[in-house]
C-alpha cells in the first residue's frame, strides 16, 4: 500500500519516556516527509504545546498539519492558519466546572497560552511540565472563563477517575466527548471532536483517502484515529484493549516503536 499520510500521538508515542523524539524516530519521519508523506502530530495537548516537537520534524517545511486539543482545533503549520476548529461554549465550560465540584475532582481549561484552574494539584502540575504552559491559579473559574474554550480536563487519581469517567459518559452521552487520554487525564470537548472525526477533516481537505492514512497511538483518545484510518496501529505500551482493536501492534515508545512502523510500512516502499 502506498501510505500518503502518517498520523502520530506525541505523549508515550512519538516521544520516549523522556520526552524527546528518539534520533532514528526523527531520521525515518524526516525521510518519509523528503518521499511526499504528510507527518501529522495530534494530541490532547493544546496547540502551543505542540509548537517545539512540530518544529522539531520539519512539518512548517512540508505543509504539513497539526490536530491539538484532541482534534479540536486542526492548523495548517506552513501558514499557523486554523482551518478547523469546534469549541465547547461559554455555558458549557461553566457546567463541566459545576459537574468537577460534584464529583469531587480537579479540573482545568485553557485561555490564551495559560492553564487555567480554582486548586492547583499535582496532576495539573504534570500538565504543565508536559506542554510547557505556565499555570495560573484564579480566586473563580467560572468569572475567569468567560470566552469559549476548546477543551477541559478533569483530573485524579486514575481509580476514581475510570468511575467519574464511566458517570459522565452516559449522562453527557450525544453533548459532550469524554475521553481519558492518559489514566489521571479526563478530556471533556465538543461532542463532534474526537482526533477520528477530526483526522477526516484533514484527509477531506487534502484530497487524501481512508486507506492511504496510517494512525499511530496508545491511549484511549487514540481509539477513534486508530480505528479510522486504513492501517490503525498501537504501540507496545498501549492497554491491551487498545491493542486489541488496532491493525498491527508496534514496540514500545522506548523502542523506536515509530520509527519501525515508518520503516516497514513507508520507507520500504521507496
Amino acid at each position: 500500500m502506498n501510505y500518503k499520510m502518517i498520523v502520530l500521538d506525541i505523549d508515550d508515542t512519538l516521544l520516549t519516556d523522556q520526552h524527546v523524539i528518539s534520533q532514528r524516530t526523527k531520521e525515518a519521519l524526516l525521510k518519509a516527509q523528503d518521499m511526499g508523506v504528510k507527518v501529522v502530530l495530534a494530541s490532547g495537548r493544546p496547540t502551543f504545546a505542540m509548537h517545539k516537537l512540530a518544529e522539531e520534524l520539519l512539518l512548517h517545511d512540508y505543509g504539513s498539519y497539526v490536530l491539538s486539543f484532541n482534534g479540536g482545533i486542526i492548523t495548517d503549520y506552513q501558514t499557523k492558519n486554523n482551518v478547523y476548529e469546534c469549541k465547547l461554549t461559554k455555558e458549557q465550560a461553566h457546567e463541566l466546572y459545576e459537574i468537577s465540584k460534584k464529583h469531587n475532582v480537579f479540573v482545568h481549561t485553557y485561555v490564551e497560552n495559560d492553564i487555567i484552574t480554582e486548586q492547583g494539584n499535582q496532576y495539573t502540575d504534570i500538565e504543565g511540565q508536559l506542554t510547557g504552559m505556565q499555570i495560573k491559579e484564579v480566586s473563580s473559574f467560572t468569572k475567569h472563563v468567560q470566552n469559549d474554550v476548546v477543551k477541559l480536563l478533569m483530573l485524579e487519581d486514575p481509580e476514581k477517575l475510570a468511575q467519574v469517567e464511566k458517570i459522565l459518559q452516559k449522562e453527557l452521552e450525544g453533548k459532550i466527548s469524554v475521553m481519558r487520554s492518559k489514566p489521571f487525564f479526563l478530556e471533556l470537548t465538543n461532542s463532534e471532536v474526537d482526533k477520528g472525526k477530526s483526522l477526516n477533516h484533514l484527509i477531506q481537505i487534502l484530497g487524501i483517502r481512508q486507506d492511504e492514512v496510517i494512525a499511530v497511538g496508545d491511549g484511549y483518545n487514540d481509539l477513534p484515529m486508530i480505528k479510522f484510518a486504513g492501517l490503525g496501529v498501537a504501540m507496545g505500551n498501549a492497554p491491551e484493549e487498545i491493542k486489541q482493536q488496532a491493525d498491527y501492534v508496534t514496540a514500545t515508545n522506548n523502542e523506536d516503536g515509530v520509527a519501525k512502523v515508518v520503516e516497514k510500512f513507508i520507507l520500504s516502499n521507496k
